[in-house]
């Protein structure tokens, strides 16, 4: 293996060095706005003294904006100041936002115009500081003076620096808490199998709140010093578009974001000429769908494995090397994963066993903000229990099954919904598929199955399934739909489909 790269103290620390040694190279680009990475410093420097002033210093920062180079500013201010800082979904209801902001008992709230009349309502009755609207029809951070700039702050490494909380699909979000340093070490874990050059034009088009997209590309381009292109809304036209218009060379999806690229007909059309590198992470990628895209665009796609939890990133098929389709590529250096059964979760289980993977290493959360209990049952001995279902190949490859909580017994046998998702996504015509477990009186749990295949009977998805799977995995139900629910990170929404089977008499 080759040597580490280039370890940063903090992603701030990383920027830095980007401005200095690069001070007049493009840094962001978002719709007609475009600053170099001395006006990007600049920018963070400014307003990172303005919230040290505030009092954020040692304190919280949360910041509620949809993505733009207002938001790119604002993160990295928030981390300068030596501030915790938690990025929001600005889509979410007023009551989702005050449960987050009661845990998170931010000390200054950074906000887009079009949300203040939710925040309003919460910082006032939460006894907090008003918040401060930024962003289009408000201030904006991008206007900085470069000459006026102070220096940079730069943060205590093994302070607290993010505060992610999750989607809270099994109860209330929670706050993942990770210092400065852990999220730096993660940046340059990753880049000895998936690097990033300076010659490289990153695109993020998920949203920036969510640690995927903040990984992938805010704090990877700060890294290289590469230019990031920042979508302020995704559409599969504006997509394919700026990915020809501006020479990306490299973007992080999803599955969906795939899939929905794929469909689009001005696919044809686009210039992928430079695009070179794509990432692939938040839920499992089909085989069938990796295949088309690298046929289609001439690119290779790195499907990877990681959490809010671990910091995120824990195995990624390599840039240069083996990649294997439907695994999650090899465990990063300075990582540990082992897979360990999972109903007793110590006992580690030999390459090509199945259960359930944990993790450890620099990387790792502190643990989850006012949750000692749930820190407890997740992070035991340094290790994070991920609750995902897998195995280790001979190779040292790792392979993701599905989560803990779905997996289904039909019958006794233990049954994997995204075995059955593959197999859905090999029919001819199936462009989307999820499937759960429901009860069954008799069989303890059946599967479910939604697809999104126009044109396609249910009789002729089942005897297609019918020649790929095994009796007992197939499902007792399919149902064609239009569109299947979807998190706000474009994740297929699996607890919406259990309400949605419920309330249909499924269960």
């Amino acid at each position: 293996m080759t040597q580490m790269p280039e370890i940063f103290p903090s992603v701030v620390h990383m920027l830095a060095e980007s401005a200095r040694l690069h001070p007049e190279r493009e840094a962001i680009v978002c719709d007609d706005e475009r600053l170099d990475y001395a006006q990007y410093a600049g920018a963070v420097a400014q307003f990172a003294s303005e919230l040290i002033g505030h009092g954020a210093q040692g304190g919280r920062v949360a910041i509620i904006m949809p993505n733009s180079a207002d938001f790119a500013i604002a993160l990295f201010a928030g981390l300068a100041a030596g501030a915790q800082t938690s990025a929001l979904n600005p889509l979410y209801t007023e009551y989702e936002l005050g449960e987050i902001l009661e845990d998170c008992r931010p000390d200054v709230v950074l906000a887009a115009p079009e949300v203040m009349d939710k925040i309003s309502n919460i910082v006032e009755k939460l006894g907090l500081r008003p918040a401060i609207a930024i962003g289009l029809g408000a201030r904006r951070l991008t206007t900085a003076s470069r000459d006026m700039a102070p220096g940079l702050p730069l943060p205590d490494p093994d302070s607290l620096g993010i505060l992610q909380y999750t989607g809270g699909t099994t109860g209330k979000p929670k706050g993942v808490e990770i210092s400065h340093r852990a999220t730096a070490m993660n940046i340059s874990q990753r880049q000895m199998l998936v690097p990033i050059t300076r010659d490289d034009r990153l695109l993020v088009m998920t949203p920036l709140y969510h640690v995927y997209a903040s990984s992938m590309g805010l704090f990877s381009a700060a890294y290289a010093a590469a230019p990031l292109v920042i979508l302020p809304r995704y559409t599969t036209e504006i997509a394919l578009q700026t990915i020809g218009r501006e020479g990306i060379t490299f973007f992080a999806g999803s599955p969906t974001i795939y899939h929905g690229l794929l469909a689009d007909p001005r696919m044809t059309t686009t210039d992928f000429s430079r695009l070179s590198l794509c990432f692939s992470g938040a839920s499992a990628l089909p085989s069938e769908t990796l295949a088309e895209w690298e046929r289609q665009t001439g690119s290779v796609i790195c499907e990877a494995f990681g959490q809010t939890e671990t910091g995120p990133v824990i195995a990624a098929n390599p840039r240069d090397g083996l990649r294997k389709a439907g695994s999650v590529g090899l465990i990063l250096p300075q990582t540990e994963v082992e897979i360990v059964d999972a109903q007793d979760g110590e006992t580690v289980l030999p390459a090509g066993e199945i259960g359930e993977i944990r993790a450890r290493g620099p990387q790792m959360m502190r643990g989850y903000r006012n949750r000692p209990e749930e820190t407890a049952q997740t992070l035991r001995d340094g290790w994070v229990y991920t609750g995902d279902i897998g195995f280790l190949d001979t190779d040292g490859y790792l392979n993701i099954r599905d989560r803990k909580k779905d997996m289904v017994i039909v019958s006794g046998f233990n049954v994997y919904p995204r075995e059955i998702e593959e197999a859905l996504y090999g029919v001819s015509g199936v462009l989307e598929a999820a499937v759960i477990g429901v009860p069954h009186p008799h069989k303890g749990e059946v599967l479910h199955a939604q697809i999104v295949a126009p044109g396609l009977s249910t009789q002729s998805v089942m005897e297609q399934l019918a020649q790929r799977l095994t009796r007992y995995k197939l499902p007792a139900s399919v149902e064609i739909v239009e569109a299947l629910p979807k998190t706000p990170i474009g994740k297929v929404d699996k607890v919406a489909l259990r309400e949605a089977a419920q309330a249909n008499g499924k269960s």
